[in-house]
């Protein structure tokens, strides 16, 4: 059943926001929390509550993340 589900999103272009470790990006993503985190710079997405996905250029839902201060 997941296997089917993956090959019709990749079928209509959806795809998965991939934001884990990488800059925050307001335009794809809403933080929902913060947290200082030693060695990690600020605005950097240390977490990721819910994923987002996109419909070839366009948002279908925002990630929700835990960004780092």
């Amino acid at each position: 059943m997941y296997n089917n589900l993956i090959n019709v999103m990749n079928k209509f272009e959806v795809r998965e926001i991939d934001c884990l470790n990488k800059e925050f990006d307001h335009n794809t993503s809403q933080a929902l929390m913060t947290e200082h985190i030693d060695g990690v710079d600020a605005g950097i997405v240390v977490e990721v509550l819910q994923k987002g996905y996109m419909l070839k250029d366009k948002l279908l839902r925002a990630a929700l993340v835990k960004v780092s201060e």
